[in-house]
C-alpha cells in the first residue's frame, strides 16, 4: 500500500514462479481481479494504473520476500515495473487497514505486508489524536486557484515525536508507487507522504464524525460570508469552500494568523516548561515557575526571565509571548504571571494547586507543553490517599476448624494514610478544612468531602462479615471494597494471612511431596509448579501453567493428578486438549504415573450417556477433545468431576464461542488451565480463561470491559494494566526459558517426542500401500525384496507426513494432516515468544510444502535450504537466519543441513520426518546445539502413533545400547526383518487415527 495523489493504493504480488518477463510487467503483481476478491470484505477500490518502482537485478525484478519468489539475485538498482493497483477510498482504506492491524495473515493465503502494517498504525495514531482531539480545521490549496476546508492533526509534544519515529520506519513500499507515465522516481519526502496521508484520514474520520445529516444531498447553499461556507464545508460531504481568489487567499491567511500561536510552538527549538512547588511550611502559597527546556538536551532547563531579553535573539520574546498567551486559554492564572520586567512564574492557593494538578497540567501537557509535578502526585494513582484497611479474624461460628473458601470471617475496619491509622477525630477535623489538597502528618494528600465522608461513615460502621472467597477477592484489589475509598488491604493474625500471603507471592508455598505412583524426578521450577497447583487444589481455586513450551507442563499437573488419587479422591479428572495431542497425555501419563487408569473418550466407538458416566467412575482421568466436549456436553455434564484441565487452553480465549461456554458449565471442584500464551491478541482472552478458572472473580464481562479492557488496550492505562497483574498474578504462573531460575534447572538439549494422530485421509492412504506392499513382497525374493521394503518405507513415512506429499498432485494443505496440524500449533507459541527454529525434513517435496503451509499460516518469510540450493545462497539464508529476527523459521532437508551449518540462533529443533538413523538426527541437531550456543535447545521428534514411526523409534530406543548396529547402517537393517516381524513393524493400529 502506498499514497499517490492523495489516495490510498493497494497493489499485492502472488506467489510462485511468475509470469514469463514482459517488457516493463512486474511478473509477480496480483491481477485487478484478484485485487477486488481479496478487497471483497472492505470495498473494492477502483482500477488504477500504477508504476512500482522496485529493486532490480539486472533485466529482472527481485521479489519483495522468499515468501512470494525464490530470492536468487542481489538487486543492482531500483526500476520501475508496472502492476495492478486499486485506488482505495477513505472508507475503504480504513476498512482494510482496521481488519488488518495486528495480523500478518489473513484468511484464504492472504499475507499482509510490511508497509500495510505500518499503515494500520498510522491509522491507529490518527484515531488516537482524534478521541484526544489533537486536531483544527484549516483551508488549504485545492486545484488551483481553489482551496478546500479540511480537518488536519495537530502535532505536538509526544504526538510530534511519534510523527519522527514513524518516519523513520516507513517502509520503501510505502512511497515507491507513482501514476503510470511518470518517468521519475517517487521524490515526494517521507515526511511529506505521511502529513498527507494521516491528514486525509483526520479529515474524513472526523468529518463523518460531525456531518451535517440536515444538509446532506443539498447541491445549492447561499452563505451569508465566505466564513460560512467555510463552515459549512467542514461539516458536509462537499469541502470545496465559495469565493473569489482574493476572498480565499484572505481567508487562509487568517486562518494561517489564527494556528500561529501551535505551529511556533511545534516549530520551536524549544518547550515552555511549567512546575509546581509546593509551599514552605505553615503556609498556603503555591509557585508555579515558568521554564524554558530545550529540546535537544532536556536536561537543559532555564527560568525564562533569564532569556526574555536577549539581546541576540531578538525574536524569542515574541515566540515566548505567543506560547505563554496559548498557554493562560488553558490556564487563566498563568495571565497574572506576565510582567513588565520579564515573567518568572505565578502563585496560587491550595484550590488552585489542586486545579492545576488535576486539570490543567494535563491539559498544558496535551497542548505540547512541559509540565513538571511533585513525586509525591507523578504516580497519582499511587499517591498517598485515604485508605479503607480490614483486620480480619474467623468468626466463632462453634462448627468446624476447618477452613474453607466460604469460611466467613468478621471484619473490623480501619482507615489509613500509608502505615498509619487516622482516627476519626481526625477525619472530623479534616472535613472542616473544606479544601481537597490536604497536609496530615507531613505529607500532602488529595481528599475530597465525598471521600471524608465515606470514611466517617465506615469507622462508624466498624465490623462486618464477608466470605474467605470475597476476602481474597478484595485483598488482590477485585472485591467490593468500600465506595469512594482507597483500598490498604487485609489483615489478620492467625491462618487467613498465611493463605493470603501464600497466594499473593508473600510466602513461599509449602513443598508438596511427590506420590508414590509418580516415576521421575521433576526439575526444581517444576516442583514448585507442582507445589503451586496443589496449594490451588486445596483451596478449591483454578490456577493457569503458563510456562513456556517444553518446560514440563504436562508432567506437572500428571504428577497433581497422581497425588489426588493417592490421597483417595474417586472421582476422575476431566482433561480437554485439541485432537493433536490426545495421545500425547496418554503416552505421558504411561510414562510418568504408569498406575493412572486413563480413558480417552473419542472416536465413533466412544460411549455415550449412562454407559459413559459408569465407564469414566473407573479411571483416574478421562481424555477429550475440545470439539467433543460441545458436542456431547450432555454426557460430560452427567459425570461428577474432581476437577476440569484445558491443555492448550488458548482455545476458549474467546469466551463466546461454544466451546467456551460448554467448558465453563461443567461442575467440579477445581478447574485448570495449561498454555504458552495466556494472552495472544486481546487483554479479553485473559478475561475468558479466568472466567472458567474462577468464575466471576473478575466481574462480569462488560465490567472487566470497563474496568480493564478499554483503559489498557485504547487508553493504555499503566495503572489499571497493574491492577489487573495484581488481581491474576496469583492464578497464572508464567516461567519463560528466559529466567534465571529455570535456565539454572534446565539441561544445554531437552529432547522430546511428539506423538501425532492421522487423519482419516492418511489412514486409508497408508492401509492402501500396506495392502499393496503385502503382496508384492510374498512374491519377491532378496535384492528385489530390498527394494520394495525401502519404498514402501518411503511411501509411508510420506503418508505420515501429508496425503498431498505421498499423491504428488499440489493438492490442499491445510487441515489434511496430524502431524502438520501439531507442528503448526507449537509453531504458533514458538513465533510468539520471538524463538526461532530449524525444520528438518528428508524430503525436498516437502520441505516446498512446509515452506508454503508457514508463509501461509504466519505471514512470515521462511527459509528453505535443500541439495539444489545455490552455495552463495545458502551463506546468505544462514546469514539471515542468524541476524534478522523477522526470519523464525528455518526449514532444512537432512542431508543439505548435515555439514557445515552454524544455526545457534535457533532454540527450538522439529525432526519434521525421521531418519530413524541416531547419529544423522543428532548430526543435524547439532547444527543449533552446538559451540556458540547460548540458549536451551528444545529437540522434538515427530512420531505418528499406531504406524510404523512409532515402532521404529521403539526399537531404535531398545537397541541403544547397541547403536552401533544401527548407526552403521542407516535404514537397511529393517530389510533383514522377517516378513512376519515387517508386518508387525508396519501394521496400522486403531489408535493411529484419534
Amino acid at each position: 500500500m502506498a499514497e499517490v495523489d492523495g489516495s490510498m493504493v493497494l497493489w499485492a504480488e502472488r506467489s510462485g514462479d511468475g509470469r514469463p518477463v514482459q517488457k516493463g510487467m512486474y511478473p509477480w503483481s496480483a491481477t485487478s481481479k484478484e485485487l477486488k476478491t481479496a478487497l471483497a470484505h472492505t470495498g473494492i477500490g477502483v482500477d488504477l494504473a500504477v508504476t512500482a518502482w522496485l529493486p532490480t537485478a539486472g533485466s529482472r525484478p527481485v521479489p519483495s520476500s522468499g515468501i512470494v519468489a525464490e530470492v536468487d539475485s542481489i538487486p543492482d538498482k531500483i526500476s520501475p515495473w508496472q502492476v495492478a493497483a486499486r485506488r482505495l477510498s477513505a472508507q475503504e482504506a480504513i476498512a482494510l487497514l482496521r481488519m488488518t492491524y495486528g495480523q500478518r495473515a489473513l484468511d484464504d493465503g492472504i499475507i499482509v505486508g510490511e508497509d500495510v502494517v505500518w499503515w494500520a498504525e498510522v491509522l491507529r495514531q490518527a484515531g488516537s489524536m482524534i478521541a484526544r482531539q489533537q486536531y483544527l480545521p484549516d483551508a488549504v490549496p485545492a486545484v488551483p486557484p481553489d482551496y478546500k476546508a479540511s480537518w488536519n492533526p495537530v502535532f505536538v509534544g509526544e504526538d510530534a515525536e511519534w510523527m519522527d519515529a514513524a518516519v523513520g520506519k516507513m517502509p520503501a513500499a510505502a512511497r515507491a508507487l507513482t501514476l503510470t507515465g511518470t518517468d521519475k522516481a517517487p521524490s515526494k519526502p517521507a515526511t511529506a507522504v505521511l502529513w498527507s496521508a494521516i491528514s486525509n484520514l483526520t479529515d474524513y474520520i472526523v468529518r463523518a464524525t460531525i456531518l451535517d445529516t440536515k444538509q446532506r444531498g443539498r447541491q445549492r447553499r447561499r452563505f451569508n460570508s465566505l466564513h460560512d461556507s467555510w463552515l459549512y464545508s467542514l461539516r458536509s460531504k462537499r469541502s470545496s469552500i465559495s469565493g473569489t481568489t482574493v476572498e480565499l487567499l484572505e481567508l487562509a491567511k487568517q486562518i494561517r494568523e489564527w494556528h500561529r500561536p501551535i505551529a511556533i510552538t511545534a516549530g520551536s527549538s524549544f518547550r515552555l516548561c511549567f512546575r509546581i512547588e509546593e509551599p514552605e511550611e505553615e503556609q498556603d502559597v503555591w509557585n508555579v515557575r515558568y521554564l524554558i527546556q530545550s529540546k535537544d538536551d532536556p536536561s537543559l532547563l532555564i527560568p525564562i526571565n533569564i532569556v526574555w531579553n536577549d539581546a541576540e535573539r531578538p525574536n524569542l520574546r515574541g515566540h515566548l509571548l505567543f506560547a505563554l498567551g496559548q498557554a493562560a486559554e488553558i490556564c487563566p492564572s498563568i495571565a497574572a504571571g506576565l510582567s513588565r520586567d520579564g515573567p518568572t512564574g505565578h502563585t496560587t492557593n491550595a484550590a488552585g494547586a489542586y486545579r492545576f494538578l488535576t486539570s490543567e497540567a494535563e491539559a498544558l501537557r496535551q497542548a505540547g507543553y512541559v509540565v513538571m509535578l511533585p513525586s509525591w502526585w507523578t504516580g497519582r494513582r499511587n499517591r498517598r490517599r485515604l485508605a479503607a484497611r480490614a483486620q480480619v479474624r474467623r468468626a466463632d461460628t462453634g462448627g468446624s476448624s476447618i477452613l474453607t473458601l466460604d469460611s466467613m470471617l468478621k471484619f473490623d475496619w480501619e482507615v489509613a494514610l500509608g502505615d498509619q491509622t487516622i482516627s476519626i477525630e481526625e477525619l472530623e477535623r479534616m472535613a472542616t478544612l473544606k479544601s481537597s489538597l490536604v497536609k496530615m502528618r507531613g505529607q500532602w494528600i488529595v481528599v475530597s468531602a465525598e471521600e471524608i465522608r465515606s470514611a466517617i461513615d465506615l469507622l462508624r460502621k466498624g465490623r462486618g462479615d464477608r466470605s474467605l472467597r470475597d476476602t481474597i477477592r478484595m485483598d488482590l484489589g477485585v472485591g467490593d471494597a468500600p465506595d469512594g475509598l482507597g483500598w490498604g488491604g487485609v489483615h489478620s493474625t492467625d491462618a487467613v494471612q498465611d493463605v493470603l500471603e501464600q497466594l499473593d507471592g508473600r510466602a513461599s508455598m509449602e513443598e508438596a511431596k511427590l506420590p508414590e505412583g509418580f516415576v521421575g524426578e521433576l526439575r526444581p521450577y517444576q516442583q514448585r509448579g507442582y507445589a503451586w497447583l496443589a496449594f490451588l487444589r486445596q483451596w478449591g481455586l483454578g490456577g493457569c501453567l503458563a510456562d513456556d513450551m517444553g518446560l514440563g507442563k504436562t508432567i506437572q499437573m500428571l504428577a497433581l493428578v497422581q497425588r489426588d488419587r493417592e490421597a483417595g479422591e474417586k472421582r476422575p479428572t476431566l482433561l480437554v486438549c485439541p485432537t493433536s495431542v490426545i495421545n500425547n497425555w496418554k503416552r505421558e501419563a504411561a510414562r510418568f504415573a504408569p498406575g493412572l487408569p486413563v480413558l480417552v473418550h473419542h472416536g465413533t466407538g466412544r460411549a455415550k450417556g449412562e454407559a459413559f458416566a459408569r465407564s469414566a467412575a473407573d479411571y483416574a482421568m478421562v481424555v477429550t477433545s475440545y470439539g467433543l466436549v460441545q458436542r456431547d456436553i450432555k454426557t460430560i455434564r452427567s459425570v461428577q468431576w474432581s476437577g476440569i484441565v484445558l491443555d492448550e487452553a488458548q482455545n476458549i480465549k474467546n469466551s463466546e464461542t461454544k466451546q467456551a461456554r460448554a467448558v465453563r458449565s461443567i461442575p467440579s471442584d477445581y478447574q485448570f488451565a495449561l498454555t504458552g500464551t495466556p494472552v495472544e491478541n486481546s487483554v479479553a482472552d485473559l478475561w475468558s480463561i479466568m472466567e472458567f478458572l474462577n468464575p466471576g472473580f473478575l466481574g462480569g464481562q462488560q465490567k472487566f470491559r470497563q474496568d480493564f479492557l478499554l483503559p489498557i488496550q485504547a487508553g493504555q492505562d499503566e495503572e489499571a494494566a497493574k491492577m489487573l497483574r495484581r488481581a491474576t498474578g496469583p492464578f497464572i504462573l508464567r516461567r519463560l526459558k528466559t529466567d534465571k531460575s529455570v535456565i539454572s534447572d534446565l539441561p544445554d538439549k531437552i529432547e522430546i517426542k511428539e506423538y501425532c494422530a492421522l487423519t482419516k485421509e492418511q489412514a486409508t492412504l497408508y492401509a492402501s500401500v500396506l495392502q499393496e506392499t503385502e503382496r508384492a513382497i510374498k512374491e519377491a525374493e532378496d535384492i528385489q525384496r530390498r527394494g520394495i521394503i525401502l519404498g514402501t518405507l518411503s511411501k509411508l513415512k510420506q503418508v505420515c507426513n501429508h496425503p498431498a506429499h505421498f499423491l504428488g498432485d499440489n493438492s490442499a494443505i491445510q487441515q489434511r494432516s496430524g502431524k502438520l496440524e501439531r507442528l503448526t500449533e507449537m509453531l504458533e507459541e514458538v513465533i510468539e515468544s520471538g524463538d526461532k527454529a530449524l525444520i528438518f525434513t528428508q524430503f525436498v517435496e516437502m520441505g516446498h510444502m512446509l515452506k508454503q503451509h508457514i508463509q501461509e499460516v504466519f505471514g512470515r518469510e521462511v527459509l528453505f535450504l535443500h541439495g539444489g540450493t545455490p552455495r552463495r545462497w545458502r551463506d546468505t539464508m544462514v546469514e539471515r537466519f542468524e541476524s534478522d529476527d523477522a526470519v523464525q523459521v528455518f526449514v532444512v532437508s537432512l542431508k543439505a543441513g548435515g555439514t557445515g551449518l552454524n544455526l545457534t540462533a535457533a532454540s527450538h529443533v522439529f525432526h519434521f520426518d525421521r531418519w530413524w538413523n541416531p547419529a544423522v538426527e543428532a548430526q543435524a541437531t547439532d547444527r543449533a546445539f552446538r559451540i556458540g550456543q547460548t540458549k536451551n535447545v528444545q529437540v522434538r521428534k515427530m512420531i505418528c502413533v499406531g504406524t510404523l514411526e512409532e515402532r521404529i523409534d521403539q526399537m531404535i530406543e531398545r537397541k541403544k545400547e547397541i547403536a552401533g548396529s544401527v548407526v552403521g547402517t542407516g535404514e537397511g537393517w529393517l530389510t533383514k526383518l522377517s516378513n512376519e516381524e515387517l508386518r508387525e513393524v508396519l501394521a496400522l493400529s486403531r489408535e493411529a487415527v484419534v
